[in-house]
């Protein structure tokens, strides 16, 4: 981290509790950031061309402009999308705030969020996402993909407006070893076909697993994760499950897969590069994961961590192998646009420091409604009713941040 952000007396838990809809909020491991404001938007590029290329100039010209403004130490903040030819969402804010890692009382866990109710309306619907799973499992067995990530979505509605800070907060109570982000991903108000009427506010809100990258100076980490397991409540199982997942030949392998990938996008960047031999488990408190921690030293010390993370996306953890196969088997099969998705979210600064998160375990919210992801791998020896049940699981995540009760989700989620 540089000299400029430096973390303050102020705790974390202050920093969540002045979070404010339309703020970007986001708490690692190691620190806390509140930015608030905008003193610039990153453009985006002209039409559907890919939105990556230039992307790191393009902010570098923002920064740039901010310094000249007084900024000592301007950052980015904001979301990628999963698509490259659809916008982005950056700015540059007026201020962010720092502290160090969020340090919640695990008794706040006992507090419920506000009562609400929703109308949930899954898109696909579960047979319908078994079928897109057999339908790339065909393409798998002729040899056209060795992995392919698919997903689904769950639009929720509510008589009253969501309530993101309550959201936020609860998210962060429940997942208090992971990454949890907010984003206002709000269109421009020139992007609405109806100029006369106030654009929505748009949130992208999560509690992430999994780092897709940060870098410190010269020092770089991912954590990609790959191979998963639902927990149980019955703690033999979930010792049982743990165990299985981390035996498991084909999560073994999907997961070797993802690694290798990582490293291989990494390695022209470092000088020094540390894979794991083997992954370790890492849990949440709905999943269990197959995780390796990478480390390595750049070998050009201007390398930002945003350069970093355009490299690496999408893993084969999110997207699938070989890539560009994938993502064109992704749109055939997907009923839906992943936006946000998939995509990261995080932060840079103009030293190219910065955390940069992969937006899985989220939602977008807006108005009245929420729309929640969830995917699964789908490799050789998979099986659709299994994918369907991680991706229940992964729902989670949200849905009982949410205050939705166990024991109505299975009904909800798999028919």
């Amino acid at each position: 981290m540089s000299e400029q952000h430096v973390i303050s007396e102020e705790k974390a838990e202050q920093l969540l509790s002045q979070y404010r809809a339309g703020s970007f909020f986001l708490s690692t491991p190691h620190r806390t950031l509140l930015a608030e404001g905008a003193f610039a938007e990153v453009p985006n590029r002209d039409g559907h061309e890919d939105q990556l290329k230039d992307l790191p100039g393009r902010i570098a010209a923002v920064l740039n402009e901010a310094k000249e403004c007084g900024h000592s130490n301007p950052a980015v903040v904001g979301a990628i999308p999963f698509d490259y030819t659809k916008p982005a969402k950056l700015i540059v804010p007026t201020n962010i705030r720092w502290s160090g890692p969020l340090q919640l009382d695990p008794a706040g866990r006992h507090q419920q969020p506000p009562e609400n109710t929703y109308e949930m309306q899954p898109v696909p619907e579960p047979a319908e996402y078994m079928r897109g799973v057999e339908r790339g499992l065909e393409r798998i067995e002729a040899g056209d993909l060795s992995k392919i990530v698919l997903s689904r979505s769950l639009q929720l509605t509510s008589p009253k407006p969501i309530h993101i800070e309550s959201l936020l907060h609860h998210l962060a109570q429940h997942n208090t070893n992971g990454y949890t982000f907010a984003a206002d991903v709000s269109k421009q108000e020139t992007d609405s076909a109806d100029l006369g009427a106030s654009p929505s506010r748009r949130t992208l809100i999560g509690a992430s697993p999994e780092l897709l990258v940060s870098r410190s100076g010269t020092q770089v980490v991912s954590n990609p994760l790959a191979g998963s397991r639902p927990r149980s409540e019955d703690p033999v199982e979930d010792q049982r499950r743990a165990a299985e997942l981390l035996s498991s030949a084909k999560d073994l392998h999907e997961h070797e897969v993802v690694a290798d990938a990582v490293a291989a996008a990494l390695r022209p960047f470092c000088r020094t590069l540390d894979v794991p031999a083997e992954p370790s488990l890492v849990q949440t408190e709905t999943m269990w994961h197959l995780s390796s921690e990478i480390r390595g030293e750049l070998s050009d010390p201007s390398t930002s961590a945003l350069e970093l993370a355009i490299a690496l996306h999408p893993t084969p953890a999110v997207c699938g192998t070989p890539t560009d196969s994938a993502r064109e088997a992704i749109k055939e099969i997907e009923p839906f646009d992943r936006g946000f998705f998939t995509g990261m979210v995080g932060w840079c600064d103009s030293e190219g420091d910065g955390d940069w998160v992969v937006t899985i375990r989220c939602a977008e919210a807006e108005d009245y409604a929420l729309r929640l992801f969830a995917g699964a791998g789908v490799v050789k020896g998979s099986k659709a009713e299994d994918e369907l049940a991680e991706t229940s699981a992964k729902f989670r995540t949200m849905l009982l941040a949410m205050g939705l009760k166990n024991d109505l989700l299975k009904s909800l989620l798999e028919g």
